[in-house]
């Protein structure tokens, strides 16, 4: 991890509210001049601390709008079959996040998808077609209450 200072911080900050900020923009919010701000950005960029920039779309504006969070339980506990449930749900892109976890489950990965038939579809095709899957149980949102916030990063000095 790199060491991360106050003006990094302000500099993620920054970016996280509006990731199409200028760089002198962001170098007047933090008091930094352009040029080193640019550096200490390729450098956050470079590090892997900024992963990318990304557009945050509005899910029903383009059709997607049903969200379920499914719990997927493995049968047969074993390496083989982690990394394999990991791939399976890296390759859906139906599935926008996927945690492995501790609990009931073993995987929590949230799902969107047009509508009911749509996750129907999912479920048959995909979900159960996994090898060493146990049992799935699905979590239909009801309402989106927060979703996509900006990340509360710890202070430094």
């Amino acid at each position: 991890m790199p060491n991360i200072d106050k003006f990094d911080i302000g500099i993620l900050e920054a970016l996280q509210e509006d990731a199409r900020a200028t760089n002198v923009e962001i170098a007047e919010r933090v008091n930094l001049s352009p040029s080193p701000c640019l550096r200490r950005i390729r450098n956050l960029e470079k590090s892997g601390v900024i992963r990318g920039y990304r557009a945050d779309i509005d899910r029903k504006e383009v059709g997607l709008g049903l969200t379920v969070f499914v719990e997927i339980k493995v049968g047969q506990h074993s390496r083989e079959n982690s990394d394999a449930q990991q791939a399976a749900l890296i390759a859906m892109p139906e599935v926008t996040a996927a945690f492995l976890i501790s609990g009931t489950a073993d995987f929590l990965a949230e799902v969107v998808v047009e509508d009911l038939s749509a996750y129907e579809r999912f479920l048959t095709e995909k979900l159960l077609s996994l090898p060493g899957v146990a049992d799935i149980r699905s979590n239909f949102a009801i309402r989106t209450v927060k979703t996509g916030a900006p990340l509360k990063l710890p202070q430094r000095g």
